[in-house]
């Protein structure tokens, strides 16, 4: 009973999200059905699909962005992890606190000094430019969750690679980051993530119609009528916006799952 309670308040919003994506504007406003037959529709659908911004190309442009982030940050947050990882004292105390106080910090603080900084270098409406500062955004956090899953690996491996005459970089490339794959993949995930769904940041550095990314094309969605709130095209966006991100976690179950799962339990 209990499970099908939560599994009930777990897919509840999702599939009234669903079913509303699918219903006449009447019918949601006014609640009934329409004297001309079913109140069923994919009206909401094909004017999302070739709305201005098209959806396709939302989707595009977010999951373009969100693979560029997620590229840079593991590609910096790794051997950075890995550096930490080989401090030793006050010094590792010092920067994981610091780490932590900048993953905690409140990224709205910083809406108006990114604004002026893409002011200053020309970066609006420039897509991947956004990649900077998400990039920076997620590498506290990033390397905080890499540098706890190294931590974890036997340090006899690294010994015997030392014994064999390898250097740090040598070590990382062959030794560690084979075996942080788990982590690696459950890390960018929540950098995607991250990426996916920031609202602020992109809302104000694009304002053409082709660069949009998901949260800022929804925000223009919901915005689009003085007079009525689109709640069809809204949850039809919803709907279209959460199938790749559905597919992206099914596809790396098993390594998400392994690498949110690392050094939990130790023998």
């Amino acid at each position: 009973m209990m499970r099908a309670l939560l599994l009930a308040w777990s897919l509840g919003p999702l599939l009234w999200q669903l079913r509303t994506s699918f219903l006449l504007g009447e019918v949601l406003v006014g609640g009934g059905v329409p004297a001309g037959g079913s109140p069923w529709t994919l009206a909401n659908y094909r004017l999302v699909l070739a709305g201005d911004p098209s959806l396709a190309r939302v989707l595009l442009n977010s999951a373009l962005l969100g693979g560029v982030t997620t590229a840079l940050t593991l590609l910096l947050a790794l051997p950075c992890a890995y550096g930490l990882h080989h401090l030793h004292g006050r010094p590792r105390a010092w920067i994981s606190a610091g780490l932590v106080g900048a993953a905690l910090f409140p990224t709205v603080l910083l809406f108006l000094s990114l604004l002026q900084l893409a002011r200053w270098f020309g970066l609006a409406n420039h897509l991947l430019a956004l990649a900077l500062p998400y990039t920076a955004l997620s590498l506290p956090l990033a390397i905080l969750l890499l540098r706890a899953a190294i931590a974890d690996l036997p340090s006899e491996l690294e010994d015997a690679a030392r014994l064999d005459g390898l250097n740090a970089l040598q070590r990382l490339r062959r030794i560690v980051a084979p075996l942080l794959a788990p982590a690696v993949a459950s890390t960018g995930l929540l950098v995607f993530l991250a990426s996916w769904n920031e609202y602020p940041i992109a809302l104000t550095w694009l304002s053409r119609s082709d660069r949009l990314t998901l949260p800022a094309a929804m925000g223009r969605i919901a915005s689009s009528s003085v007079f009525t709130i689109p709640y069809g095209p809204f949850a039809a966006a919803t709907v279209l916006g959460s199938l790749p991100l559905l597919l992206l976690v099914l596809l790396f179950q098993r390594w998400i799952i392994s690498g949110l799962t690392q050094g939990a339990v130790k023998g």
